[in-house]
């Protein structure tokens, strides 16, 4: 019972803490249908490596959930709206599928490898979180540079934002985990 308490109550903070991260001016937010590099991610992630696949998707679709409840989300069409607040964020939470192998390696102090893990399951999330948003980018939003395929206009779009957001993550969260392994992987 306890741990299921624990779980409930980091994955509600871990939410609310990356909905804050995306709210805030933290991050750089000069896109007009909504993109920004954040720190929003983070938060994801970490419940992910704590607490595995399940934590990952439901911070990821709590925190999706929260932004279209606080209105912050930029939704033209009910379908791109699922895609991209319902199924991007949540699929975030996919860097959960290498929690047991990142909790291992830093218990194990085994830095090499668990950056390795970290940086395919920060990159799984985010390249999954990407597909979603590009795909609505290309379905929904078209091209705002007239002769410019949509296809090509949503992958630079998207990109623009995604990979520094992803490299950021990336960074901060092998910080977090290397500098604190005890706080974010119990006792090591």
């Amino acid at each position: 019972m306890k741990n299921k308490t624990l779980f409930l109550v980091e994955v509600a903070i871990f939410t609310a803490l990356a909905l804050l991260l995306d709210i805030l001016p933290l991050g750089f937010k000069l896109w007009p249908q909504g993109g920004s590099v954040s720190f929003a991610m983070i938060p994801v992630f970490i419940v992910a490596f704590r607490w595995g696949l399940k934590g990952g998707l439901l911070s990821g679709f709590l925190w999706g959930i929260l932004q279209v409840a606080t209105g912050t989300a930029y939704i033209l069409h009910p379908v791109q709206g699922i895609i991209e607040y319902g199924l991007a964020f949540t699929v975030v939470g996919l860097a959960g599928v290498f929690s047991k192998q990142v909790i291992e390696s830093m218990k194990n102090k085994r830095v090499k490898k668990s950056f390795v893990y970290i940086s395919v399951g920060v990159f799984l999330g985010s390249a999954a979180r990407f597909i979603c948003h590009y795909i609505a980018g290309m379905v929904f939003f078209g091209s705002a540079v007239e002769g410019q395929p949509a296809w090509l206009y949503s992958l630079i779009y998207n990109s623009s934002y995604m990979v520094p957001s992803f490299i950021l993550s990336l960074v901060i969260v092998f910080l977090l985990f290397y500098k604190q392994p005890r706080t974010l992987v119990g006792k090591v």
